[in-house]
């Protein structure tokens, strides 16, 4: 039998999470960091725990959405020779080794541009991956990418932050598909002790727009973090501390991922 992909891939996983009464757990991590194997251990040991799907990071030179953790992983995997092509080679050999969840390319505009959109997505594609995010990819902008993901019926997610203006916000609920990547907070990505107070207003202002699916990111470290965004939001991403873990060894990383997930059950 084979997998259900791009956007039925995301629409299933929202619907199995959804009956279980919960949100979806969809951690980050980058090909390459420490290096290319270990990078393709700490994300099937997140699979093994039950993990909802992934955001695979494509290393870039210049994250500028991205806080010092993600910023020291991603120079790393560059310093190790890891390449876009790498990173579509790393999400064969995860479907290879039986990974079912949904994989996300997450990756900044340049290094998709200079391998080009409609090449990258149909290679995405042809790897097992099911949608791409590009932070520094306006909507207006993404028409290129938007007809290669149409076709592919792949998932291309957009941004919403909390500067976003009732414009911004009708805009990407118009043309995200998947779901809506709501940043948190003004700033760069990494774990913070506490989430902002005015979220809720936010995701509400959101809620008034669309009925897509909203996945949280930026700042989510903790399992009470996971708690609290429980049946606010469908689906929540956790990148730095998942890295700041993966440089004490994979089972950190397995025991962190472990208890983000169950932080749901019953929450």
């Amino acid at each position: 039998m084979s997998r259900v992909s791009g956007l039925a891939a995301l629409e299933a996983m929202f619907e199995r999470s959804k009956a279980e009464g919960r949100a979806a757990f969809l951690p980050y991590f980058p090909i390459g960091y420490p290096d290319y194997e270990t990078s393709l251990a700490v994300i099937q040991a997140m699979a093994e725990v039950g993990v909802d799907g992934f955001e695979i990071g494509v290393p870039f030179s210049d994250p500028l959405a991205d806080g010092p953790m993600i910023q020291m992983a991603t120079q790393k995997a560059l310093e190790n020779g890891t390449t876009v092509r790498k990173c579509l080679q790393a999400v064969r050999e995860l479907r290879r080794c039986g990974l079912d969840q949904p994989m996300l390319m997450m990756s900044y505009a340049n290094p998709l541009l200079a391998y080009g959109a409609e090449r990258f997505v149909a290679d995405a594609q042809a790897a097992g991956a099911d949608g791409v995010i590009v932070p520094d990819l306006p909507p207006e902008e993404a028409h290129y990418f938007a007809r290669a993901c149409q076709q592919a019926q792949m998932c291309q997610v957009f941004m919403l932050a909390p500067t976003s203006d009732e414009q911004r916000i009708r805009l990407v609920a118009e043309r995200a598909t998947g779901f809506i990547y709501v940043v948190s907070l003004t700033g760069v990505t990494g774990a913070r002790a506490e989430l902002p107070a005015d979220l809720t207003d936010f995701i509400g202002r959101i809620r008034q727009h669309t009925q897509t699916p909203l996945v949280l990111g930026f700042g989510i470290s903790q399992p009470h973090h996971a708690r609290q965004m429980n049946g606010l939001v469908e689906g929540f991403i956790v990148g730095s501390a998942v890295v700041r873990a993966a440089g004490q060894g994979v089972d950190a990383v397995r025991d962190l991922a472990h208890s983000l997930r169950t932080a749901l059950v019953n929450s």
